[in-house]
Protein backbone atom coordinates (compact mmCIF):
# COMPACT_ATOMS: atom_id res chain seq x y z
CA UNK A 1 0.00 0.00 0.00
CA UNK A 2 1.59 3.54 -0.82
CA UNK A 3 0.15 6.86 -0.14
CA UNK A 4 0.61 10.53 -1.75
CA UNK A 5 0.96 13.89 -0.63
CA UNK A 6 -1.79 16.49 -0.40
CA UNK A 7 -2.11 20.10 -0.10
CA UNK A 8 -3.56 20.00 3.21
CA UNK A 9 -1.74 18.84 6.74
CA UNK A 10 -5.52 18.37 8.06
CA UNK A 11 -7.40 16.46 5.76
CA UNK A 12 -5.02 13.93 4.31
CA UNK A 13 -4.55 11.48 6.88
CA UNK A 14 -5.11 11.21 10.76
CA UNK A 15 -4.13 9.02 13.53
CA UNK A 16 -5.73 9.08 16.62
CA UNK A 17 -5.84 7.41 20.39
CA UNK A 18 -8.18 8.26 22.54
CA UNK A 19 -9.93 6.18 25.92
CA UNK A 20 -13.33 6.40 26.02
CA UNK A 21 -13.40 5.80 30.06
CA UNK A 22 -12.07 9.15 30.34
CA UNK A 23 -13.28 12.84 29.78
CA UNK A 24 -16.87 12.25 29.92
CA UNK A 25 -18.14 15.15 32.14
CA UNK A 26 -18.32 18.42 30.70
CA UNK A 27 -15.20 20.18 30.24
CA UNK A 28 -13.42 17.45 30.26
CA UNK A 29 -13.69 16.44 27.24
CA UNK A 30 -9.90 16.71 26.10
CA UNK A 31 -8.82 14.05 29.41
CA UNK A 32 -10.00 11.69 26.50
CA UNK A 33 -7.47 12.48 23.88
CA UNK A 34 -3.78 10.01 24.47
CA UNK A 35 -2.67 11.26 21.04
CA UNK A 36 -3.20 12.90 17.94
CA UNK A 37 -1.66 13.57 14.36
CA UNK A 38 -1.31 16.44 13.13
CA UNK A 39 -0.76 17.48 16.50
CA UNK A 40 -1.08 21.51 15.42
CA UNK A 41 -4.65 21.01 14.82
CA UNK A 42 -7.12 23.30 17.21
CA UNK A 43 -8.62 21.33 20.37
CA UNK A 44 -11.91 21.62 18.78
CA UNK A 45 -11.30 20.28 15.38
CA UNK A 46 -9.38 17.32 17.29
CA UNK A 47 -12.72 16.95 20.13
CA UNK A 48 -14.58 16.83 16.67
CA UNK A 49 -12.95 14.09 15.39
CA UNK A 50 -12.69 11.65 18.06
CA UNK A 51 -16.46 12.83 18.77
CA UNK A 52 -17.60 11.73 15.75
CA UNK A 53 -15.71 8.45 16.18
CA UNK A 54 -16.57 7.74 19.90
CA UNK A 55 -20.44 7.85 18.14
CA UNK A 56 -19.84 5.54 15.57
CA UNK A 57 -18.53 3.30 18.02
CA UNK A 58 -21.06 3.55 20.19
CA UNK A 59 -24.03 2.97 17.38
CA UNK A 60 -22.28 0.00 16.30
CA UNK A 61 -22.31 -1.49 19.21
CA UNK A 62 -26.16 -1.53 19.55
CA UNK A 63 -26.22 -4.02 16.78
CA UNK A 64 -22.73 -5.95 17.30
CA UNK A 65 -21.74 -5.37 21.13
CA UNK A 66 -18.93 -8.05 20.50
CA UNK A 67 -17.34 -6.69 17.22
CA UNK A 68 -17.53 -2.69 17.14
CA UNK A 69 -16.85 -0.62 14.22
CA UNK A 70 -14.03 -1.64 12.28
CA UNK A 71 -14.47 0.82 9.20
CA UNK A 72 -16.72 3.51 7.97
CA UNK A 73 -16.19 4.52 4.51
CA UNK A 74 -17.38 8.03 3.74
CA UNK A 75 -17.78 10.00 0.36
CA UNK A 76 -14.43 11.49 0.91
CA UNK A 77 -12.55 9.47 3.95
CA UNK A 78 -11.95 6.06 5.11
CA UNK A 79 -12.46 5.68 8.94
CA UNK A 80 -10.11 2.48 9.83
CA UNK A 81 -10.74 1.51 13.72
CA UNK A 82 -8.70 -0.95 16.33
CA UNK A 83 -9.75 -1.19 19.79
CA UNK A 84 -6.21 -1.84 21.01
CA UNK A 85 -6.89 -2.38 24.47
CA UNK A 86 -10.50 -2.65 26.04
CA UNK A 87 -11.69 1.23 25.60
CA UNK A 88 -8.83 2.46 23.96
CA UNK A 89 -9.04 2.95 20.53
CA UNK A 90 -6.58 3.73 17.82
CA UNK A 91 -8.37 5.42 14.73
CA UNK A 92 -6.71 6.26 11.18
CA UNK A 93 -8.86 8.58 8.77
CA UNK A 94 -7.68 9.05 5.36
CA UNK A 95 -8.30 11.29 2.37
CA UNK A 96 -9.84 9.71 -0.75
CA UNK A 97 -8.06 10.97 -3.63
CA UNK A 98 -8.26 8.86 -6.82
CA UNK A 99 -6.21 11.48 -8.78
CA UNK A 100 -3.38 10.75 -6.32
CA UNK A 101 -3.65 6.52 -6.02
CA UNK A 102 -4.76 7.00 -2.82
CA UNK A 103 -6.05 3.34 -2.87
CA UNK A 104 -5.25 1.17 -0.10
CA UNK A 105 -6.73 -1.95 1.65
CA UNK A 106 -8.24 -1.29 5.42
CA UNK A 107 -7.25 -4.56 6.80
CA UNK A 108 -3.54 -3.02 5.70
CA UNK A 109 -4.41 0.22 7.23
CA UNK A 110 -5.71 -1.70 10.41
CA UNK A 111 -2.51 -4.57 10.83
CA UNK A 112 -0.31 -0.57 10.96
CA UNK A 113 -1.95 0.58 14.04
CA UNK A 114 -1.82 -2.95 15.58
CA UNK A 115 1.73 -3.16 14.94
CA UNK A 116 2.13 0.15 16.04
CA UNK A 117 0.51 -0.88 19.21
CA UNK A 118 1.83 -4.18 19.55
CA UNK A 119 5.82 -2.38 19.84
CA UNK A 120 4.30 -0.23 22.24
CA UNK A 121 3.49 -2.84 24.75
CA UNK A 122 6.77 -4.61 24.06
CA UNK A 123 8.84 -1.54 25.59
CA UNK A 124 6.30 0.44 27.93
CA UNK A 125 3.43 -2.36 29.15
CA UNK A 126 -0.19 -1.77 28.21
CA UNK A 127 -1.55 1.61 28.05
CA UNK A 128 -4.41 1.17 30.15
CA UNK A 129 -1.69 -0.01 33.47
CA UNK A 130 0.42 3.26 32.50
CA UNK A 131 -2.75 5.23 32.93
CA UNK A 132 -3.53 3.45 36.26
CA UNK A 133 -0.38 4.57 37.88
CA UNK A 134 -0.03 7.77 36.39
CA UNK A 135 -4.25 9.25 36.16
CA UNK A 136 -3.64 12.70 34.67
CA UNK A 137 -1.63 11.36 31.77
CA UNK A 138 0.91 13.97 31.28
CA UNK A 139 3.90 11.15 30.67
CA UNK A 140 1.65 8.75 29.03
CA UNK A 141 1.03 11.48 25.92
CA UNK A 142 4.23 11.91 26.10
CA UNK A 143 5.59 8.43 25.69
CA UNK A 144 2.70 7.52 23.03
CA UNK A 145 3.54 11.10 20.94
CA UNK A 146 7.78 10.11 20.36
CA UNK A 147 6.86 6.44 20.42
CA UNK A 148 4.15 6.82 16.95
CA UNK A 149 6.12 9.95 15.87
CA UNK A 150 9.44 7.74 15.47
CA UNK A 151 7.29 4.82 14.04
CA UNK A 152 6.09 7.34 11.55
CA UNK A 153 9.22 8.08 10.58
CA UNK A 154 9.49 5.02 8.78
CA UNK A 155 6.98 5.99 6.58
CA UNK A 156 8.55 9.15 5.08
CA UNK A 157 9.43 9.98 1.99
CA UNK A 158 10.72 13.29 0.62
CA UNK A 159 9.17 14.62 3.65
CA UNK A 160 6.27 13.25 2.73
CA UNK A 161 4.31 10.56 4.83
CA UNK A 162 3.32 7.51 3.08
CA UNK A 163 0.93 4.54 4.69
CA UNK A 164 0.75 1.23 3.10
CA UNK A 165 -1.17 1.07 -0.59
CA UNK A 166 -2.06 -0.94 -3.27
CA UNK A 167 1.70 -1.40 -4.03
CA UNK A 168 1.97 -3.46 -0.62
CA UNK A 169 -0.26 -5.98 -1.42
CA UNK A 170 2.52 -8.64 -1.98
CA UNK A 171 3.66 -8.34 1.62
CA UNK A 172 1.78 -9.40 5.16
CA UNK A 173 2.45 -7.65 8.67
CA UNK A 174 2.43 -9.18 11.91
CA UNK A 175 3.99 -12.52 9.99
CA UNK A 176 7.90 -13.59 10.04
CA UNK A 177 9.93 -14.66 7.39
CA UNK A 178 11.47 -17.85 7.92
CA UNK A 179 15.14 -19.00 6.43
CA UNK A 180 14.55 -22.81 4.93
CA UNK A 181 17.96 -24.53 6.83
CA UNK A 182 19.26 -28.33 6.07
CA UNK A 183 19.31 -30.44 8.87
CA UNK A 184 22.96 -30.48 9.60
CA UNK A 185 22.72 -26.42 9.91
CA UNK A 186 19.68 -27.30 12.00
CA UNK A 187 21.64 -29.26 14.68
CA UNK A 188 24.14 -26.49 14.55
CA UNK A 189 21.43 -23.60 15.28
CA UNK A 190 20.11 -26.04 18.00
CA UNK A 191 23.66 -26.43 19.59
CA UNK A 192 24.02 -23.02 19.65
CA UNK A 193 21.00 -21.98 21.13
CA UNK A 194 21.34 -24.19 24.15
CA UNK A 195 24.85 -23.01 25.01
CA UNK A 196 23.95 -19.72 25.00
CA UNK A 197 20.74 -20.23 26.99
CA UNK A 198 23.36 -22.09 29.62
CA UNK A 199 25.39 -19.26 30.10
CA UNK A 200 22.43 -17.15 31.07
CA UNK A 201 21.86 -19.17 34.03
CA UNK A 202 17.99 -18.36 33.86
CA UNK A 203 15.51 -21.16 32.73
CA UNK A 204 12.80 -18.35 31.77
CA UNK A 205 15.44 -17.10 29.26
CA UNK A 206 14.53 -16.97 25.67
CA UNK A 207 16.37 -16.31 22.18
CA UNK A 208 15.98 -15.41 18.59
CA UNK A 209 18.33 -15.43 15.80
CA UNK A 210 17.86 -14.34 12.46
CA UNK A 211 20.42 -14.62 9.78
CA UNK A 212 19.75 -11.48 7.21
CA UNK A 213 16.35 -10.39 7.59
CA UNK A 214 14.66 -14.23 8.07
CA UNK A 215 14.22 -15.68 11.16
CA UNK A 216 15.93 -18.71 11.71
CA UNK A 217 14.92 -20.22 15.34
CA UNK A 218 12.64 -18.72 18.64
CA UNK A 219 12.17 -20.36 21.85
CA UNK A 220 9.38 -17.57 22.25
CA UNK A 221 5.30 -17.58 21.88
CA UNK A 222 4.33 -16.30 18.54
CA UNK A 223 3.00 -13.21 19.20
CA UNK A 224 6.95 -11.96 21.11
CA UNK A 225 8.35 -13.66 18.63
CA UNK A 226 6.68 -11.68 15.65
CA UNK A 227 7.14 -8.47 18.22
CA UNK A 228 11.01 -9.05 18.57
CA UNK A 229 10.90 -10.22 14.99
CA UNK A 230 9.50 -6.68 13.61
CA UNK A 231 11.55 -4.86 15.99
CA UNK A 232 14.82 -6.65 15.18
CA UNK A 233 14.34 -5.76 11.68
CA UNK A 234 13.80 -2.40 11.68
CA UNK A 235 16.58 -1.15 13.78
CA UNK A 236 19.54 -4.61 14.63
CA UNK A 237 20.08 -6.79 11.75
CA UNK A 238 23.16 -5.44 9.53
CA UNK A 239 20.75 -4.76 6.85
CA UNK A 240 18.86 -1.77 9.34
CA UNK A 241 22.37 -0.69 10.48
CA UNK A 242 23.94 -0.21 7.65
CA UNK A 243 21.33 1.22 5.49
CA UNK A 244 19.54 3.20 8.14
CA UNK A 245 16.11 1.51 7.33
CA UNK A 246 14.67 -1.88 6.57
CA UNK A 247 13.40 -4.12 4.37
CA UNK A 248 9.72 -4.21 5.29
CA UNK A 249 8.78 -1.21 3.15
CA UNK A 250 9.25 -1.51 -0.57
CA UNK A 251 8.90 2.20 -0.14
CA UNK A 252 12.15 2.38 1.58
CA UNK A 253 14.18 0.62 -0.60
CA UNK A 254 13.78 3.25 -3.16
CA UNK A 255 11.53 1.42 -5.64
CA UNK A 256 10.56 3.50 -8.49
CA UNK A 257 7.32 2.39 -8.56
CA UNK A 258 6.33 3.83 -4.85
CA UNK A 259 4.46 6.39 -5.80
CA UNK A 260 2.75 8.23 -2.58
CA UNK A 261 -0.70 8.21 -2.39
CA UNK A 262 -1.77 10.39 0.51
CA UNK A 263 -0.69 12.01 3.72
CA UNK A 264 0.12 14.86 4.94
CA UNK A 265 3.65 16.62 4.78
CA UNK A 266 5.51 15.81 7.97
CA UNK A 267 8.72 17.78 8.36
CA UNK A 268 8.95 19.71 11.03
CA UNK A 269 6.41 16.97 12.15
CA UNK A 270 8.86 14.62 13.13
CA UNK A 271 10.85 17.38 15.35
CA UNK A 272 9.51 16.28 19.33
CA UNK A 273 9.74 20.09 20.45
CA UNK A 274 6.44 20.53 18.32
CA UNK A 275 2.89 20.87 20.64
CA UNK A 276 1.12 18.03 20.95
CA UNK A 277 -2.25 17.31 23.21
CA UNK A 278 -1.86 17.34 26.67
CA UNK A 279 -4.43 18.36 29.52
CA UNK A 280 -3.07 20.83 31.67
CA UNK A 281 -1.11 22.77 29.30
CA UNK A 282 1.42 19.58 28.73
CA UNK A 283 3.50 20.14 25.35
CA UNK A 284 5.42 17.88 23.56
CA UNK A 285 9.02 19.67 24.36
CA UNK A 286 8.40 18.94 27.90
CA UNK A 287 11.92 17.02 28.86
CA UNK A 288 12.00 15.05 26.40
CA UNK A 289 15.70 15.08 25.50
CA UNK A 290 15.84 11.51 27.98
CA UNK A 291 13.03 9.81 27.10
CA UNK A 292 13.58 6.23 25.93
CA UNK A 293 12.96 6.40 21.88
CA UNK A 294 13.62 2.79 20.99
CA UNK A 295 12.66 3.10 17.45
CA UNK A 296 14.81 6.06 16.74
CA UNK A 297 16.96 5.75 13.63
CA UNK A 298 20.96 5.14 13.73
CA UNK A 299 21.07 4.82 18.06
CA UNK A 300 22.26 1.63 17.53
CA UNK A 301 25.83 0.11 16.54
CA UNK A 302 27.78 -3.01 16.52
CA UNK A 303 30.57 -2.70 19.63
CA UNK A 304 34.33 -4.41 18.61
CA UNK A 305 32.94 -7.89 20.76
CA UNK A 306 30.08 -8.38 18.41
CA UNK A 307 27.78 -7.27 20.79
CA UNK A 308 24.76 -4.24 19.62
CA UNK A 309 25.14 -1.16 22.09
CA UNK A 310 22.90 1.75 22.11
CA UNK A 311 22.44 4.79 24.62
CA UNK A 312 18.61 4.45 24.19
CA UNK A 313 18.54 3.28 27.48
CA UNK A 314 20.74 5.84 30.56
CA UNK A 315 20.90 5.07 33.83
CA UNK A 316 19.46 8.50 34.66
CA UNK A 317 18.53 11.55 32.82
CA UNK A 318 22.07 13.54 32.02
CA UNK A 319 23.81 10.48 32.60
CA UNK A 320 26.51 9.38 29.83
CA UNK A 321 26.01 5.67 31.10
CA UNK A 322 23.80 4.01 28.81
CA UNK A 323 22.20 0.05 30.73
CA UNK A 324 21.03 -2.89 28.73
CA UNK A 325 17.63 -2.15 27.30
CA UNK A 326 14.81 -4.13 28.13
CA UNK A 327 11.30 -5.19 26.75
CA UNK A 328 8.22 -6.85 28.33
CA UNK A 329 7.35 -10.18 27.16
CA UNK A 330 3.48 -10.46 26.53
CA UNK A 331 2.81 -14.09 27.30
CA UNK A 332 4.23 -13.99 30.26
CA UNK A 333 4.23 -10.21 31.07
CA UNK A 334 7.72 -10.37 32.25
CA UNK A 335 10.53 -7.53 32.54
CA UNK A 336 13.65 -9.12 30.12
CA UNK A 337 17.03 -7.57 29.45
CA UNK A 338 17.87 -7.25 25.97
CA UNK A 339 20.96 -8.21 24.29
CA UNK A 340 21.90 -8.94 21.02
CA UNK A 341 25.45 -10.55 19.34
CA UNK A 342 25.88 -9.56 15.27
CA UNK A 343 28.11 -11.82 13.57
CA UNK A 344 28.04 -10.88 9.68
CA UNK A 345 24.60 -11.79 8.91
CA UNK A 346 24.00 -13.23 11.85
CA UNK A 347 22.19 -11.90 14.59
CA UNK A 348 21.55 -13.66 17.93
CA UNK A 349 18.89 -11.74 20.36
CA UNK A 350 18.70 -13.37 24.04
CA UNK A 351 16.64 -12.68 26.52
CA UNK A 352 17.24 -12.45 30.53
CA UNK A 353 14.64 -11.70 33.03
CA UNK A 354 15.50 -8.55 34.73
CA UNK A 355 14.37 -10.73 37.84
CA UNK A 356 17.12 -13.32 37.59
CA UNK A 357 20.13 -10.65 37.14
CA UNK A 358 21.41 -10.10 40.81
CA UNK A 359 23.80 -7.19 40.16
CA UNK A 360 22.64 -5.31 37.68
CA UNK A 361 24.47 -4.09 35.07
CA UNK A 362 27.61 -6.04 36.10
CA UNK A 363 25.47 -9.34 35.83
CA UNK A 364 24.41 -8.39 32.50
CA UNK A 365 28.48 -8.06 31.69
CA UNK A 366 29.39 -11.16 32.88
CA UNK A 367 26.96 -13.02 30.93
CA UNK A 368 27.93 -11.30 27.82
CA UNK A 369 31.15 -12.58 28.68
CA UNK A 370 30.17 -16.16 28.78
CA UNK A 371 29.10 -15.99 25.54
CA UNK A 372 31.81 -15.15 24.08
CA UNK A 373 33.31 -17.29 25.82
CA UNK A 374 31.70 -20.30 25.12
CA UNK A 375 29.05 -19.53 22.25
CA UNK A 376 30.97 -16.82 19.49
CA UNK A 377 33.24 -19.89 17.96
CA UNK A 378 29.68 -21.58 17.69
CA UNK A 379 27.86 -18.36 15.82
CA UNK A 380 31.03 -17.83 13.20
CA UNK A 381 30.10 -21.73 12.50
CA UNK A 382 26.65 -21.34 12.07
CA UNK A 383 26.91 -18.11 10.21
CA UNK A 384 29.30 -19.99 7.92
CA UNK A 385 27.43 -22.61 7.16
CA UNK A 386 23.93 -20.88 6.83
CA UNK A 387 25.70 -18.51 4.63
CA UNK A 388 26.69 -21.52 2.20
CA UNK A 389 23.15 -22.46 2.11
CA UNK A 390 21.73 -19.10 1.36
CA UNK A 391 21.12 -17.62 -2.22
CA UNK A 392 20.83 -14.58 -1.67
CA UNK A 393 17.78 -11.93 -2.06
CA UNK A 394 16.15 -13.44 -4.98
CA UNK A 395 16.44 -16.97 -2.78
CA UNK A 396 12.82 -17.24 -2.76
CA UNK A 397 11.85 -15.79 -6.59
CA UNK A 398 10.03 -18.36 -8.24
CA UNK A 399 10.52 -17.45 -11.95
CA UNK A 400 7.51 -16.82 -13.66
CA UNK A 401 5.19 -15.99 -10.80
CA UNK A 402 4.13 -12.88 -8.08
CA UNK A 403 3.38 -14.65 -5.35
CA UNK A 404 2.31 -14.05 -1.22
CA UNK A 405 1.89 -17.34 1.08
CA UNK A 406 0.81 -16.91 4.86
CA UNK A 407 0.43 -19.79 6.76
CA UNK A 408 -2.01 -18.08 9.74
CA UNK A 409 -1.47 -20.99 11.97
CA UNK A 410 2.24 -20.45 12.31
CA UNK A 411 2.19 -16.29 11.64
CA UNK A 412 4.85 -17.04 8.61
CA UNK A 413 4.69 -15.85 5.22
CA UNK A 414 6.96 -15.70 2.31
CA UNK A 415 6.80 -13.59 -0.72
CA UNK A 416 8.62 -12.89 -3.84
CA UNK A 417 11.58 -10.32 -3.03
CA UNK A 418 10.45 -6.56 -3.16
CA UNK A 419 12.87 -6.29 -6.12
CA UNK A 420 10.94 -8.84 -8.01
CA UNK A 421 7.50 -7.43 -6.97
CA UNK A 422 8.23 -3.78 -8.25
CA UNK A 423 8.44 -5.32 -11.84
CA UNK A 424 4.31 -5.77 -11.54
CA UNK A 425 2.15 -3.18 -13.36
CA UNK A 426 -0.19 -0.53 -11.87
CA UNK A 427 -2.84 -2.56 -13.05
CA UNK A 428 -2.11 -5.83 -11.82
CA UNK A 429 -1.53 -4.43 -7.95
CA UNK A 430 -4.58 -2.63 -8.07
CA UNK A 431 -6.24 -5.59 -9.21
CA UNK A 432 -4.69 -7.74 -6.54
CA UNK A 433 -5.35 -4.92 -3.40
CA UNK A 434 -9.23 -5.18 -4.87
CA UNK A 435 -8.91 -8.91 -4.35
CA UNK A 436 -7.48 -8.60 -0.99
CA UNK A 437 -9.66 -6.41 0.17
CA UNK A 438 -12.82 -9.54 -0.94
CA UNK A 439 -11.05 -12.25 0.47
CA UNK A 440 -10.72 -9.76 4.25
CA UNK A 441 -14.32 -9.35 3.81
CA UNK A 442 -15.11 -13.08 3.42
CA UNK A 443 -12.57 -13.80 6.36
CA UNK A 444 -13.96 -11.53 8.50
CA UNK A 445 -17.63 -12.46 8.00
CA UNK A 446 -16.37 -16.27 8.52
CA UNK A 447 -14.90 -15.03 11.81
CA UNK A 448 -17.88 -14.66 13.08
CA UNK A 449 -20.20 -17.86 11.89
CA UNK A 450 -22.18 -19.68 14.03
CA UNK A 451 -20.27 -23.04 12.70
CA UNK A 452 -17.11 -21.78 13.98
CA UNK A 453 -15.61 -23.16 10.52
CA UNK A 454 -12.52 -21.77 8.65
CA UNK A 455 -14.08 -20.50 4.98
CA UNK A 456 -12.24 -22.19 1.82
CA UNK A 457 -11.63 -19.83 -0.65
CA UNK A 458 -10.61 -19.61 -4.59
CA UNK A 459 -10.87 -16.51 -6.51
CA UNK A 460 -9.35 -16.14 -9.59
CA UNK A 461 -9.92 -13.06 -12.17
CA UNK A 462 -8.25 -11.09 -14.81
CA UNK A 463 -7.10 -7.73 -15.08
CA UNK A 464 -7.29 -4.61 -17.10
CA UNK A 465 -3.58 -5.69 -18.56
CA UNK A 466 -4.97 -9.34 -19.02
CA UNK A 467 -2.88 -10.36 -16.06
CA UNK A 468 -4.17 -13.67 -14.02
CA UNK A 469 -4.79 -12.18 -10.09
CA UNK A 470 -5.53 -15.12 -8.25
CA UNK A 471 -6.29 -15.97 -4.19
CA UNK A 472 -6.89 -19.49 -2.46
CA UNK A 473 -7.65 -20.28 1.58
CA UNK A 474 -7.80 -23.13 2.67
CA UNK A 475 -7.21 -25.04 6.04
CA UNK A 476 -5.37 -21.90 7.64
CA UNK A 477 -3.60 -21.06 4.51
CA UNK A 478 -3.52 -18.09 2.51
CA UNK A 479 -1.82 -17.60 -1.28
CA UNK A 480 -2.25 -14.77 -3.72
CA UNK A 481 -0.41 -14.82 -6.73
CA UNK A 482 -0.30 -12.45 -9.63
CA UNK A 483 0.80 -13.90 -12.89
CA UNK A 484 1.19 -11.35 -15.48
CA UNK A 485 2.88 -13.45 -18.54
CA UNK A 486 0.59 -15.76 -18.07
CA UNK A 487 -2.03 -17.82 -21.64
CA UNK A 488 -5.35 -16.38 -22.45
CA UNK A 489 -7.51 -19.21 -20.45
CA UNK A 490 -8.27 -19.92 -17.34
CA UNK A 491 -7.38 -23.46 -17.28
CA UNK A 492 -3.72 -22.05 -17.96
CA UNK A 493 -3.95 -19.94 -14.82
CA UNK A 494 -5.42 -23.12 -12.72
CA UNK A 495 -2.46 -25.29 -13.71
CA UNK A 496 0.45 -22.68 -12.97
CA UNK A 497 -1.39 -22.26 -9.44
CA UNK A 498 -1.23 -26.34 -9.15
CA UNK A 499 2.43 -26.82 -10.46
CA UNK A 500 3.32 -23.92 -7.50
CA UNK A 501 1.04 -25.44 -4.88
CA UNK A 502 2.83 -28.88 -5.28
CA UNK A 503 5.83 -28.04 -5.56
CA UNK A 504 6.50 -24.92 -2.91
CA UNK A 505 3.51 -25.88 -0.93
CA UNK A 506 2.97 -29.51 -0.47
CA UNK A 507 0.28 -29.61 -2.10
CA UNK A 508 -1.79 -27.90 -0.17
CA UNK A 509 -3.52 -25.50 -2.60
CA UNK A 510 -4.27 -28.28 -5.19
CA UNK A 511 -7.42 -29.56 -6.29
CA UNK A 512 -6.72 -33.45 -5.80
Amino acid sequence: MGLSSVASNSEGMQLCIFDLRRGQNEGQELDKILFFYPADLPFSTQLSVIGLSEGLITFTRIFSPEAACEVIEAERHSHVFFEAEPDIWMVVIVEKNKEAEAIWRVEGLRKVLKEVHSLFLMFHGSIRSLLEKEPAAGSVRSQLYIFIMDYLSDFLSSKKLQLPSFRDSLKERATVQMLTVGREAAIEVQSLVRVVESCTGSQSSHSLLLFQDLLVSTTLSPDDTINLFTYAVLRLTPRALSAGLSSWSYLRKGSAASTAVTGPTMGSTTSLSEPFHGSRGTSAGDDHSHAVRPLQHDRWSKGRDGFLITDIWQAEPGSLVSVTPSIWLQQTEEKMYLCAYQHKSLTFIFLIPVSSVINGEQGILAVKQLVLEHASLKMLKVEEKLSKGWGGENAYHVSGYRYLLVDGDRNLSRASPPGKVATLTKDSLLALSKLREEVDIEKSRAKWDNDGHEKDLEICTRARNNAWVISQVTRGKELYMVLENANETLLYASDAVQKFSNRYCNGAFSLD
